[in-house]
């Protein structure tokens, strides 16, 4: 009998999704080295604004913090500051980031992090009907509900797009 291959889904935010019963869709591309959301929502024909990013921040106080912003925006760090009630919010180091996430700089997942950390939401991708974001893996997207963010990781949503 043939040995089962390993699905390129097997990672630590596909087994989150699956053990809490939440639907999802995979999207496998070929990774492009600081290709971002646009490079993979050319590669899946999809809209970049559908396209969520992962971002491993801190605060002023050193805490990590994850964002998932639309692929085709950028985050006010001043917004998001003044939105969780802190002095300010800049990206982490990739090192730092994938220390708290557990998940390569590219491939950072919101589900499955090696550390729980708070999860802000741009409130806008709450609207739309689905979302792509990574699943834990460089070329790699799964596809659910936007609500998913909310129910599974209590994602605050807030106001800091530009």
């Amino acid at each position: 009998m043939a040995k089962k291959e390993r699905h390129v889904s097997e990672t630590p935010a596909t087994q989150f999704l699956r053990r809490a019963a939440v639907a999802f869709s995979e999207h496998a591309y070929a990774y492009v080295e600081h290709g971002g959301t646009a490079e993979s929502a050319r590669a899946l024909g999809v809209d970049e604004h559908a396209v969520v990013k992962t971002l491993v921040m801190q605060d002023d106080q050193g805490e990590p913090l994850i964002v998932l912003m639309h692929g085709d925006r950028q985050v006010s760090t001043k917004a998001l500051a003044r939105a969780i009630g802190a002095r300010s919010v800049s990206p982490c180091k990739p090192e730092d980031a994938q220390r708290h996430s557990g998940y390569l700089v590219g491939g950072t997942s919101p589900f499955g992090t090696r550390k729980a950390m708070p999860v802000y939401v741009e409130q806008s991708v709450l609207e739309l009907p689905k979302i792509l974001i990574n699943g834990g893996k460089r070329g790699f997207l799964v596809g659910i509900e936007p609500a998913v963010l909310g129910s599974m990781l209590g994602a605050r949503p807030v106001s800091c797009a530009l």
